[in-house]
């Protein structure tokens, strides 16, 4: 690898300070924060004002804010996003830490369509595929996503149609479902237990694209023989980090709660 350049990465900090707090800031404000000498950072805001990547905000001559240059390379990041992709690669490092399944999945109407897997290298272990459609209400991705709908459209998905289950333990009465997705609101995770398969556990965390709008779902299935509440607690906190960090991809920054 060649060296870092030490002048890009002080504008870069620069830049990476205006992310915080008001999103303003004084050259005095740089200085104190990053501990530069006043004549660099005058002339590295300077260069960046030159360049549109800083603007003077209005009636405050000595104040900067982000100029349209960011916006214009944030949105050609955007464009470039592959939630599949970008899904996949997530899901892979999630899955060579805990070695269980993992999927990333989005809603389509009632059902969930996983668009990303990884598989456990354990012989025991969930049997699913990518393009795999199945009902929402009855998985931990797919809970975690109704959970996230406006309470009217979440509604319009799911009253007046009949939830059939795809296990004994599946929900199927919509207004146990509704009480279930207020508790997942409410923790901002969702958990099945054998309610789409008689022999598997799931934890799931929502991801959120650059808007804050939940946009898929990321989680970890278990067979039961290898399910403890230990192993829930440890797989959630696994889950809602591998969906941070793609929600991160996705160009998210924040906690993410509430749902």
């Amino acid at each position: 690898m060649g060296r870092h350049v030490p002048a890009v990465t002080r504008a870069l900090d620069i830049l990476e300070l205006f992310l915080e707090g008001d999103g303003t800031l004084s050259a005095p404000d740089i200085t104190r924060k990053l501990g530069l000498p006043r004549t660099t950072v005058h002339e590295l805001v300077t260069t960046l004002a030159a360049r549109n990547y800083l603007v003077t905000v209005e009636g405050q001559p000595g104040r900067y804010r982000l100029g349209v240059r960011n916006y214009q390379l944030g949105s050609r990041y955007a464009e470039q996003l592959d939630l599949a992709a970008e899904g996949q690669r997530v899901a892979r490092e999630v899955a060579e830490t805990c070695d269980e399944t993992v999927h990333v999945a989005v809603l389509e109407d009632a059902d969930v369509i996983y668009i990303a897997k990884v598989d456990s290298t354990h012989a025991v272990r969930m049997v699913s595929a990518a393009g795999r459609k199945l009902p929402a209400h009855c998985t931990s991705v797919g809970k975690m996503l109704l959970a996230s709908l406006p309470e009217g459209e979440l509604r319009a998905r799911i009253d007046g149609r009949e939830l059939a289950g795809m296990t004994p333990h599946s929900i199927t009465d919509p207004e146990a479902l509704h009480q279930a997705l207020a508790d997942i609101r409410a923790r901002g995770l969702a958990v099945e237990h054998r309610e789409s398969n008689p022999d598997v556990s799931c934890v799931a965390a929502p991801v959120r694209d650059h808007t804050g709008r939940v946009v898929a779902a990321l989680s970890v299935s278990v067979p039961m023989i290898r399910w403890t509440e230990q192993r829930e607690t440890e797989l959630a906190e696994l889950a809602a980090k591998g969906a941070a960090d793609l929600s991160l991809r996705l160009g998210h920054r924040g906690s993410g709660r509430p749902v």
